[in-house]
């Protein structure tokens, strides 16, 4: 598997993102991710810059670690004819490092726009369009579009890399696999699961990267490691149908509430044992995926991670799971 880093928007300000990309770079990761919210998910994260100027300056400070948004919605907040533009520029300063990351979006990104938020049958209509839109101005072409939500006038993109920036799409079951597969440069989810990894590759006929991301929260402190992992990642529990769905932070408070330590330690890997956080990616290797990219809880804790992840945890996920393939996008 190639190994990523996340760049949590949702727990780091804009010149701590920066640094930790290029730390995440010179410490041998192979990728990093980017989320793309407006929000965190738990006021106690504290933390939501603009996730595309973030990228920018991440391109211009890195060389060789690849980029991606995990995950960007076209839908609502972006129209899908300026989400193209981002990211064909940011291909371009990134000198073709960039995947698109795209997702039908969570409620406590979007309503800021003061739209609603749609049920999920609609938000996959309207993602299936924007990513029609993406994709062809993505190629290079002139593009008028009347759809049953959205509407593209005379749109064209004039800086556009060598080659076509690659489209990820994270799906969640056999309907958005069914939507969206057969087009997909790379497919994203965000549980371990095989069923998913072998519906996909039934839906298309090419072989693709399969990219997932799995939290830890290393600390010299297990306890410490434990406590942290409980107040800014206990959101976690809520599973993906229930996070897409929920208003703002206030609401994921009340929502884990009764959400102990002991639960979060039981799902999520904390402390210094590395053999635990390798060990931690064992699903996703059994289900297939060939990207994982790592969450480490704690805006505040990343330098220090690095070092540990440069030291000690990237040469143990090596020895376990492999050497990084040749381009960060190679897919086994």
């Amino acid at each position: 598997m190639a190994m990523g880093y996340t760049l949590m928007t949702e727990q780091r300000g804009p010149k701590g993102l920066v640094a930790d990309a290029v730390g995440a770079e010179r410490a041998g990761f192979d990728f990093a991710v980017s989320s793309d919210h407006y929000f965190p998910w738990l006021e106690e994260q504290g933390h939501a810059p603009y996730a595309w100027s973030v990228l920018g300056a991440v391109a211009a400070s890195t060389e060789r670690i690849g980029l991606m948004t995990y995950v960007t919605c076209p839908i609502m907040r972006y129209h899908p004819a300026v989400v193209a533009q981002k990211a064909a520029t940011l291909s371009l300063l990134a000198d073709g490092r960039f995947l698109l990351g795209l997702g039908s979006g969570e409620n406590l990104n979007e309503h800021v726009v003061g739209q609603g938020w749609p049920p999920v049958n609609v938000r996959h209509e309207m993602f299936g369009e924007a990513v029609t839109i993406i994709r062809a101005l993505l190629d290079g072409t002139d593009v008028n579009f009347v759809g049953d939500h959205f509407r593209v006038d005379s749109a064209r993109l004039y800086d556009l890399p060598e080659s076509r920036v690659p489209i990820g799409v994270a799906v969640s079951g056999a309907q958005s696999i069914g939507l969206f597969a057969a087009d997909a440069d790379a497919m994203i989810a965000v549980q371990p699961e095989r069923d998913l990894v072998g519906r996909f590759d039934a839906a298309t006929s090419k072989r693709v990267p399969k990219i997932g991301q799995q939290p830890i929260c290393w600390d010299p402190d297990k306890d410490e490691a434990v406590r942290r992992a409980h107040e800014q990642f206990r959101w976690f529990a809520g599973g993906w149908k229930v996070n897409a769905e929920l208003p703002g932070p206030s609401g994921f408070a009340a929502a884990t509430q009764f959400v102990r330590p002991e639960d979060v330690a039981a799902s999520i890997s904390c402390g210094p044992d590395t053999k635990q956080h390798v060990e931690a990616l064992r699903p996703w290797a059994e289900a297939g995926f060939s990207h994982v990219a790592l969450v480490q809880i704690g805006g505040e804790t990343q330098p220090e991670f690095l070092d540990y992840a440069r030291e000690e945890l990237l040469p143990a996920l090596r020895g376990e799971y492999g050497d990084a393939p040749e381009h960060w996008l190679d897919a086994p």
